[in-house]
C-alpha cells in the first residue's frame, strides 16, 4: 500500500475531464436539477411549514429559516455524494470511461481531480437552488451576506466529493453505497443540526457531532442566512478543506491499487 500512497501530481489536465462530464450532464440538465431539488424542498416546506407552525423560534430564528439554512448544506452534501458514488462509479467500473480517458496523455490524478471538481460544481447548483428558494420566501436577514453562502456551498461540495470518492474506490457494486448512506450520511443528517440544534443532544453526542464535516458546513451557512458573520470561520473552513483533501488523496491511492490489480 505504501507504493500507492504518494503526493498527487496536480495539473490543469483535469479540465477536459470536467468538461466531458459537463457536456454529458447538459443533455439532461433540467431533470437532474429538479431531482436534486425535490428531496430537500419537500423536507424544507413540509417540515418548515407543518412542524414549524407548532414550534417557537429555534436558535433565535423561525423554524423554517433554521431548517432552510441547514438544508443548503444538506442538499449540497447529497448532490456531491450521489455524483461521486453512482455517476463516477459508472464511469470507472461499468462504462469504462476512465479506461478510455487514461489512453490519452492524462494520469489517474487528473481524472479523479476532474471528477472531484465536477462533483463540487454540480453540487453548487443544488445549493444555489435552495438559496434561491430562501431568497424567494424572504427567509434571509441580509441579501448581500447570503451571497457568501456560494463559496461555502462550493467548499461543502469539495469536502463530500472527496469523501465519497473513497467509497467509490472500494465499492464492488452499487449496492455497497447503501452502507455509506446508512452508516455515514444519515447519522450526519440527524446529528449535525439540520433539523434541530445540536445543543439538544447529549454532551457525548455533541462531542462526536463537532468533528463531523456537515456540522462545520452548517455552522458556516446558518449564520450567513440570518445575516451574521459565522463564529470560528477559519477552523470550519480548514476542517472542510482537510476532509476533502484527505479524501481525495486516500481515494487516489485506493483507486490506483484497484486498477492495477
Amino acid at each position: 500500500m505504501r507504493h500507492f500512497f504518494r503526493f498527487p501530481l496536480l495539473s490543469w489536465r483535469f479540465v477536459p475531464v470536467w468538461q466531458r462530464n459537463y457536456l454529458v450532464w447538459k443533455k439532461l440538465a433540467i431533470p437532474s436539477i429538479l431531482g436534486n431539488l425535490a428531496d430537500p424542498m419537500l423536507y424544507m416546506l413540509g417540515l418548515g411549514y407543518g412542524l414549524g407552525s407548532l414550534l417557537p423560534d429555534v436558535g433565535g430564528m423561525p423554524y423554517l429559516t433554521f431548517l432552510a439554512a441547514g438544508t443548503v448544506a444538506y442538499s449540497t452534501m447529497n448532490a456531491a455524494t450521489f455524483e461521486v458514488l453512482y455517476s463516477s462509479f459508472s464511469r470507472m467500473h461499468v462504462q469504462r470511461t476512465w479506461d478510455a480517458i487514461l489512453n490519452a496523455p492524462l494520469t489517474l490524478d487528473d481524472v479523479m481531480l476532474g471528477e472531484l471538481t465536477w462533483a463540487a460544481s454540480k453540487s453548487l447548483l443544488s445549493g444555489l437552488a435552495i438559496l434561491a428558494v430562501i431568497w424567494g420566501l424572504g427567509l434571509y436577514g441580509d441579501f448581500w451576506m447570503t451571497l457568501w453562502i456560494v463559496p461555502v456551498v462550493a467548499l461543502v461540495g469539495f469536502c463530500f466529493g472527496g469523501l465519497g470518492l473513497v467509497m467509490n474506490a472500494v465499492s464492488p457494486s452499487y449496492d455497497f453505497f447503501l452502507y455509506y448512506f446508512t452508516l455515514v450520511i444519515t447519522p450526519m443528517v440527524l446529528l449535525c443540526g439540520v433539523f434541530f440544534p445540536v445543543s439538544q443532544l447529549p454532551a457525548a453526542v455533541q462531542g462526536v457531532s463537532s468533528w463531523l464535516p456537515l456540522t462545520h458546513a452548517i455552522d458556516l451557512a446558518r449564520p450567513l442566512v440570518v445575516g451574521r458573520v459565522p463564529d470560528d470561520i477559519v477552523p470550519h473552513v480548514a476542517a472542510l478543506l482537510i476532509y476533502g483533501s484527505l479524501g481525495y488523496v486516500v481515494a487516489l491511492a485506493l483507486t490506483r491499487r484497484r486498477l492495477l490489480k
